[in-house]
């Protein structure tokens, strides 16, 4: 497994104002959307291509194109889904699939609530669109989802990750697939709440208001 930190002053600068608790829902949900087109641009980098002829208005040439079949983006529910936007911008061809998954703040454990993803994934470039790697217990079950289907190429983005996420993704996945983690920033630990510190808060509430 592979960590990328995206490592840039705009997405530095951005990061800051999201993580001043007087930054507005509305400032949120515009920050998190760049930040996730800043950090796509990072995450695509070996996205597939293939070489095609064309012709310009000068002289014939050779490109790349995406190739076939599409990569899927699959954001987490919910707030996964303020991250959607912000990486389909650069991959406007791609499929969504949308996973939904909330934990249990007394168990720690994870419960999937709803699932709408291809039956095969064989052969397909996953990129998983979810805020906050904390304990890393949400995604090690979003990329179980995604290897029992068959896909053996995924790509993580989240705005944070704490070391000890990272640490059981790492553990979890093994030599099954290769995976890489895109990153804002790999901040210090969790607290007794598994929440990332210093962090943001709850990146959902932030995004859409909390819900009881």
């Amino acid at each position: 497994m592979r960590i990328h930190v995206a490592d840039h002053p705009l997405i530095a600068h951005k990061l800051t104002v999201l993580r001043d608790r007087q930054t507005p829902s509305a400032t949120f949900r515009q920050l998190v959307d760049e930040l996730v087109t800043l950090l796509a641009y990072e995450a695509t980098r070996e996205v597939a291509v293939t070489e095609t002829a064309i012709n310009t208005p000068v002289a014939p040439t050779v490109g790349r194109k995406l190739s076939e079949p599409r990569p899927i983006v699959v954001p987490v529910l919910r707030a996964g889904l303020g991250m959607l936007e912000g990486m389909t911008r650069l991959l406007p061809t791609a499929e969504v699939g949308f996973l939904g998954m909330r934990r249990d703040d007394d168990t720690l454990e994870i419960e999937t609530y709803a699932n709408r993803l291809p039956d095969d994934l064989s052969g397909r470039q996953c990129y998983v669109l979810d805020p906050m790697l904390a304990t890393g217990h949400t995604m090690v079950a979003a990329t179980d989802y995604l290897f029992e289907r068959g896909a053996r190429d995924v790509t993580c983005v989240c705005v944070l990750a704490a070391p000890e996420g990272i640490e059981t993704l790492e553990k979890a996945v093994g030599d099954r697939a290769d995976v890489t983690v895109v990153v804002a920033a790999v901040d210090e630990c969790l607290n007794d709440k598994s929440y990332i510190v210093p962090g943001l808060g709850d990146a959902g509430d932030r995004l859409y208001g909390i819900v009881d």
